[in-house]
């Protein structure tokens, strides 16, 4: 206890809660668009599971970090001459992760532009078919949170080695985004560009993962080794593109379109001399 409150561990914990709240955005992201499909009071539920799932993921992770240390270490070597990697326990989860994100928003996004698919054209739901959407809402977020609470106790693994620092950062963390959940789901569904560009973002996160698989698998091509993708300029791309979105909306609320006015068309025939005016 006397660890936890020494002026280091305090820093720590603010830091890390930060990091947390920053590396969770994505996370919320992704919850919201997801939660979107479901009725409006079944949102709210949702977005909370997929936060409580989060939280038990990390704190269960963070009590096997001897595994999760392991998950660093390739199982197996592949040499195909122009092809070579050493796949890992976290390279293969990040892989795995970040192509069902692409898929995923890559989907949406399909479905949102085209709105024809199959889902349109079935037959009234049935009874039940509420909590089965649930489900398989519930089992996505699950899926995700797996890929994104490894690379948040990889996050805290590097900054601090006290495991109470850490659990507390977590909860911490996860109970603020919890208090922002909402009202982060309720603008992104109020404003479809917005849920656009949190499905661009997904999509960014997605090619990200896989980049960062590849890198950690130490993946060679034809001799050239994949390089990692700093997640600073993924998060100022998403800031910067958020800042310019919000301007956006700023301008569009604050101007003023003119009215508009149907067209005469008897009046303009006259005016025209097509018609006789008796």
């Amino acid at each position: 206890m006397q660890q936890l409150f020494s002026a280091d561990a305090l820093i720590s914990l603010v830091t890390l809660t930060f990091l947390e709240i920053v590396l969770g955005i994505d996370n919320i992201i992704f919850i919201s668009i997801a939660a979107n499909k479901l009725a409006i009071k079944d949102q709210p539920k949702a977005r909370n599971i997929g936060l409580l799932l989060a939280m038990i993921f990390r704190v269960v992770l963070l009590f096997g970090l001897s595994f999760i240390i392991s998950l660093q270490e390739p199982f197996t070597h592949v040499d195909l001459g122009w092809f070579k990697a050493g796949i890992s326990g976290q390279s293969l989860i990040l892989f795995v992760g970040g192509l069902f994100l692409l898929y995923k928003a890559t989907s949406e996004i399909h479905h949102k532009l085209e709105g024809n698919t199959e889902e349109d054209h079935v037959d009234k739901p049935k009874k039940g078919s509420a909590s089965d959407k649930l489900t398989a809402v519930v089992l996505q977020i699950a899926l995700i949170n797996i890929v994104f609470s490894i690379d948040s106790i990889l996050t805290a693994i590097g900054l601090t080695h006290n495991l109470p620092v850490m659990i507390l950062a977590v909860i911490l963390s996860i109970i603020i985004m919890m208090g922002f959940s909402g009202p982060v789901g309720k603008f992104v569904n109020d404003h479809p560009s917005v849920q656009m560009l949190g499905l661009a973002f997904l999509i960014m996160i997605g090619f990200m993962l896989v980049a960062e698989a590849a890198h950690d698998a130490e993946v060679s091509f034809l001799g050239s080794n994949v390089g990692s993708v700093p997640k600073g300029y993924l998060y100022f791309s998403i800031a910067f593109s958020l800042l310019v979105e919000f301007l956006n909306m700023k301008v569009k609320k604050n101007s003023k379109p003119e009215p508009v006015q149907l067209h005469d068309y008897k009046k303009q025939a006259k005016d025209e001399g097509l018609l006789d005016e008796n």
